[in-house]
């Protein structure tokens, strides 16, 4: 079985996993190829959009995600079966504002709520970490010249969501510390025979804990009641690449490939019977499809639905997740 002090690094991988982008015109951040009708995207399943690229623009995109674990990778990659399996219901929603041409802040809340068959649930719907990302795009894509736009993002998920003294282990949905974050994402368009549009992106994610989490009985990484002591989350992070292939202006293909990492958190402590605990859990990975079907009824809304599962990786479970969302952009 996996470690549960893998838990906080997973959980923060699943948070900022669904990230894509809210952009289905070219004032959100696609490229203006100078086509008559031009394509309308609402943004993969997985993939982050760069800063938007007019002054005053805000885009909101709800995510509704159900995540149905399969099972677990143990250390060599080999598939297991998981029990008990812990389900959860999921919104994620994306907010972001361009306050300059191209400059945009991010911020990225997600409310959950958890269960597991024949134990506990949450104890009700569960606000997790808030991320906040200031993202900037240093270079205008021009797809004449094959020139892809490019962005970098910097950030900080606050600890807002519950880690410590839990209830209830399904109430732990924070990392209990302050965690840095850095982006760098590239977005491209090129015109396929018969004009149809295909749009690529690829990125690259770090995020690190700046500060220490201090740990009573029952949290986040798997202590139990009587344990005081400490945790420092490990590092983690995401790569990969999307693309979205137009069938025409409003429906459009979608799919993600991303791979993650995390190393494991270093937990400091003594537990109920004064014993010292000094364990660093293992550390993970996973690869990450996601396909999935856009329609965009204007340049400005649009909705995307799909599945996201991971389909190999190491000291990690695995898991099916359908999602819906809607994305606009005022």
């Amino acid at each position: 079985m996996r470690s549960v002090l893998c838990l906080p690094a997973l959980l923060l991988i699943v948070t900022t996993a669904h990230a894509a982008g809210t952009d289905n015109s070219v004032t959100g951040g696609s490229q203006d190829v100078g086509e008559a009708k031009p394509q309308w995207y609402t943004g993969s399943l997985v993939s982050p959009s760069g800063a938007m690229t007019k002054k005053g623009i805000f885009a909101w995109e709800p995510y509704m995600t159900y995540s149905q674990p399969v099972g677990y990778l143990n250390s060599n990659g080999s598939s297991s079966p998981l029990h008990p399996r812990q389900k959860a219901v999921s919104n994620f929603t994306l907010y972001k504002y361009s306050i300059t041409d191209s400059i945009s802040i991010q911020l990225t809340p997600v409310i959950s709520y958890r269960w597991k068959k024949g134990d506990t649930t949450s104890s009700g719907l569960k606000f997790g970490d808030l991320p906040v990302d200031l993202m900037w795009r240093y270079l205008d894509a021009d797809p004449k010249r094959y020139i892809p736009a490019l962005s970098i993002f910097a950030g900080m998920a606050f600890p807002t969501g519950d880690y410590n003294r839990l209830g209830r282990a399904q109430d732990g949905v924070g990392a209990g510390a302050y965690t840095f974050r850095l982006a760098l994402t590239e977005q491209s368009t090129y015109t396929l025979p018969g004009q149809h549009e295909l749009r690529l992106r690829v990125w690259s994610t770090f995020r690190r804990a700046v500060s220490t989490a201090h740990l009573r009985d029952v949290t986040s990484y798997g202590t139990s009641a009587g344990f005081r002591g400490s945790a420092q989350p490990g590092m983690y992070g995401e790569s990969g690449f999307s693309l979205e292939f137009g069938i025409n202006q409003k429906w459009v293909l979608a799919l993600d490939l991303a791979r993650d990492w995390a190393n494991g958190a270093h937990v400091r402590g003594t537990n109920a019977t004064g014993k010292k605990i000094d364990t660093i859990a293992a550390s993970s990975g996973d690869w990450q499809i996601a396909p999935a079907i856009e329609y965009n009824w204007s340049p400005r809304f649009g909705v995307i639905a799909g599945v996201s599962t991971y389909f190999a990786g190491h000291n990690t479970g695995f898991d099916i997740s359908p999602q819906v969302a809607f994305n606009s952009v005022f």
